[in-house]
Parts: C-alpha cells; structure tokens; sequence
C-alpha cells in the first residue's frame, strides 16, 4: 500500500468514524438530555432520526456533486460543515435547536458519507481493495457500535454536549489531512443536479417518519397521520417517475436491473433496520430499566463492538475470493439469531442476559460491512461508483430512519396496551398514551411524582414490566426483518453481476 493510499484511507475513515459515531454516540445521552432539555420521547426519536434523515435523503445528490467537482474537494466541505453543526448542537438550548443542528449534521455527514467509497474505489484495485474495504467495514462496525461507550464516557465525565464538541478538533484534523494528502478525482461525464427528485424523495421520506412517529398520538386512522402516508406514497411514485425521465437522474434505477445491487441494497437496509435502529431500545432498557449509568451502559456494549471490529477485516479480505451472497446473507441471520437470543429480558434481568446476542450481533455485522461495501462499487463501473456507493449508504440511513420511528411505534403502542390494566385498576386519571410515550421515552419517574404515593412503587413496577415485555416483542420484529433480508441478499446477490466476473469471464472467451 502506498503512502498515497494510506493517507486516503485513514482520511476517509476518520471522517466515517465521526459521522457513523453520531449516530449511535446519543443514545446513551438521551436520558440525561431528557431532563436538561425536558425533551418528551417524540423529542427523543427525532434527535437521531433528524440526523438519519437528511443523511439518507441527500446522500444521492452529495454522491452526484462528488462525481461532478471533485470528490476530496466535497468531502472537505462536508466536513467544514459537520464541524459547525456538531458545535451548534453542543451549544442547544432546547430540543427544537438540538433537532435542527442534528438535521445540519445530517447534511454535512452525507457529503462526506457519499464520497467516501468512492474515494477509496478509485484508489484501491485488486486485493488491496478488499483490505481497504475491510479496514472501511471495520470503521463504521466499530464506531456504531462503540458509539455508546464513547457517549457514556463522555456525558458521565464532562456533561451530554461533549459528545457533539468533540467532533471539532478531530474535523478540523480530518479536514487538513484530506486537503493536504489525499488525491483529488471526479467523473468527467457527470450530469447535473437532481433537483426535483430530491425533493421528491426527501419529503416522500420525512412524510413517512413523521407519520410512524406520530401515529400512536393522532391515531393510526387519523386524518392527520393517513394524509402523511397517502403523501409519502403520492411523493414517491412522483419520484419514481421523475428518476425514468430525467436526463440526469440522482437515483439510477437502471442500476436495480441487476439483482445483485437489489441484495446489496435490501441488506443494507435490513440490517440497519433490525440492528442499528435497536440499539436505541436496548439503550433505553439497560438505562431506565435496568438502572446502569451511561457510561455503565456503554461499556456493556464492548462486546458487540470488538467482536465486530476484528471479524470485518477478516471478512473484507475473504470477499476477493467467496460470493458476497455468502457473507450477506450469514451475517444477517447471525443477526437475526442475536435479536432472537437477546428476547426474554426481564425487569430484574443482568444485562449478561443480553450477551450472547451481543457477541452474535458482533460476528454478524462483521461479516455484513465490507461485503456491502464491495457489493456497491463492484456491479457498477468505476465511474459510477459515487451514484452506487450513495444509493448503498441511503439505504443504510433510510433503514435506520424508518426502523427507529416503526419499531418506537410498536413500542409506545404495546407498552400502552401492557400498562392500561393498571390504570383502569387504580384510582388515577392518567392518559394510557401519554403514560406510553413517557414510559417508552424513560419519563416513567416524572409520571410517577404524580401519583398517590401508596401506588407509586407499584407504578414503577408496572411500568418496568410494560416497558421490557414491549422491548422483548420488538426485538422479534427485528429479527424478522433481519431474516428477511438474509433471505432476499442470498438468492438476489448473483456473482455475474459484477462488473470484475463479468470482465474475467468476457478476457476468458476472448482468450479462447
């Protein structure tokens, strides 16, 4: 490897470190924001997926801008960017000005999260690809993984917003020595800008979200919420439609005529959806159930995220010589079978309860990350790879987004059923959905204040129950998405849809 290319690979994953890191760093922080900010659990939902959503939603267009200007000169942006939006949310008053800075975020993390293959597929070739990619997938399984530990060590020791203030110094350092060390290149024949499919799909998206989120509060069959789908669903058919007729497309459907792109990018985004998305119930279990500190928390998480750290490399260079099906779809029944042992939580459980899940899930996700990466940038040409490694990263983001808002709906909804007995047997007039939202948000306490005292602890006890029962039924749900996506990733992820086999096998008949 030369110096060039490490230069690009520790600069590329720096800025994957930081950005992947910020989506799981909050989590363990948001009990302690809860309270300073007297955030509700809406409040809480949003503070990662306001990050999740722009994220998704303009990684097409940040990949387009890459191949168009230049792809270091891009990343450098979106760093510069990254950098002011973390302070802004270090320095958030109220969970309004949090939303929106983690939004700003959003957008800085895209720009640099949609160059980032790219970078890397045109510098690397051959088996060095597969090392680098290894050493990508181990990045985001260890910075999403350790991300609690680093929140938990951080929010005990210094307070909620170093956890943001420390991106600055390590962007301003990232920014330098991709500026100063890392080649420039971008696609002579990019077209412009999307515009109209952005917005197309970017509000089909939010619309969505917003109505999963908000659907226990208005009511599924509300007129508020219905309206949101219908128009999540008229959005998207608009873009679908756009994305066929525009000249230069943001979203190339063309690409998803290939079934291996279809595995690679149902993969990404079931394993988001299964496994990323839950870490923020687990989090809130292991806080407001089982009691441990954020730090506590986070060094509870240290087995998923070694165990993960040291498979990926691994992985990444056993791609270059078995189908990336194999590695796709073991690694996400790997994690379907972790969420499967981590069910049967108790309110007085020890979190090793949920330990063999968690090494399982390591091993999983693993296996999953670097094989995701080859298969983005490897059934497309080399020119196409900011497109193809922006669509992979949107699904991952999409995952995330869509799974935090179903799988908190499904929570706040069960723990609703679980605790209305109690209420209904009790002398308090409560409301059973905002006593759901408060005892899925970790706001049981404040509820509890008022209370007789007599009912109180039986309150508490109530509520743990509620709140552990409905974590249990949601990592099933997780596990079916997991399994799912297992499935699909094996028999779609064909090994002659990419762009390398295709090229060996047309050298073989020419040769012949």
């Amino acid at each position: 490897m030369s110096s060039r290319q490490r230069w690009t690979l520790a600069a590329v994953c720096m800025g994957t470190f930081m950005l992947l890191l910020d989506i799981t760093v909050v989590n363990v922080a948001l009990p302690d924001i809860r309270k300073e900010l007297n955030a509700s659990f809406t409040d809480l939902q949003w503070v990662v997926d306001a990050y999740a959503l722009t994220l998704a939603t303009l990684l097409l267009t940040a990949g387009s801008l890459a191949d168009m200007f230049g792809r270091r000169r891009v990343f450098v942006i979106g760093m510069g960017v990254f950098v002011v939006a973390s302070a802004l949310c270090g320095f958030s008053g109220t969970p309004t000005m949090l939303n929106l800075s983690r939004a700003l975020q959003g957008v800085g993390g895209a720009i640099m999260f949609a160059t980032s293959l790219a970078l890397l597929g045109v510098e690397f070739r051959g088996r060095e690809r597969g090392a680098a990619f290894g050493a990508w997938g181990g990045t985001i399984g260890f910075a999403v993984a350790v991300g609690p530990l680093v929140g938990g060590a951080l929010t005990d020791g210094l307070g909620w917003e170093w956890i943001f203030f420390v991106n600055v110094p390590v962007g301003i350092l990232t920014m330098v020595v991709a500026t100063l060390r890392v080649p420039d290149s971008r696609n002579p024949d990019a077209g412009g800008i999307d515009w109209l499919g952005v917005i197309t799909f970017s509000g089909s998206l939010f619309l969505l979200v917003f109505g999963l989120i908000r659907a226990n509060d208005y009511g599924w069959g509300s007129t508020t919420i219905v309206i949101r789908f219908v128009g999540a669903v008229v959005l998207f058919a608009t873009f679908v439609i756009v994305e066929r007729r525009v000249r230069d497309p943001m979203f190339d459907l063309k690409l998803f005529r290939k079934p291996a792109f279809d595995g690679v990018s149902i993969a990404a985004f079931a394993l988001s959806a299964a496994m990323f998305a839950m870490f923020l119930y687990i989090t809130l279990y292991m806080q407001n159930v089982l009691g441990y500190t954020p730090l506590e928390t986070g060094w509870r998480f240290l087995p998923l995220s070694v165990t993960s750290f040291v498979v990926a490399p691994f992985a990444g260079r056993l791609t270059e010589r078995f189908p990336v099906r194999l590695f796709l779809g073991v690694g996400l029944l790997l994690v379907s079978l972790a969420l499967l042992l981590m069910h049967g939580a108790k309110p007085d459980s020890s979190w090793t309860t949920l330990l063999a899940g968690f090494i399982v899930a390591g091993i999983g996700i693993g296996m999953c990350n670097p094989a995701l990466a080859t298969g983005a940038v490897g059934v497309v040409p080399p020119e196409q790879s900011g497109v193809a490694s922006g669509i992979n990263n949107t699904c991952r983001q999409v995952g995330i987004a869509t799974g935090i808002a179903a799988l908190g709906a499904i929570l706040q909804a069960r723990i609703e059923t679980k605790i209305e007995p109690f209420l209904a047997a009790a002398p308090v007039h409560v409301n059973a959905n905002e006593v759901g939202r408060a005892i899925a948000g970790g706001g049981g306490e404040q509820v509890a204040q008022g209370i007789p005292p007599g009912l109180a602890t039986r309150f508490s006890a109530a509520a743990d129950s509620a709140y552990t029962s409905a974590f249990n039924e949601i990592l099933i749900v997780g596990a079916g998405v997991a399994l799912a996506g297992a499935l699909l990733a094996f028999v779609l992820t064909r090994q002659r849809d990419f762009v390398s086999h295709g090229a060996a096998a047309e050298a073989e008949a020419a040769a012949a």
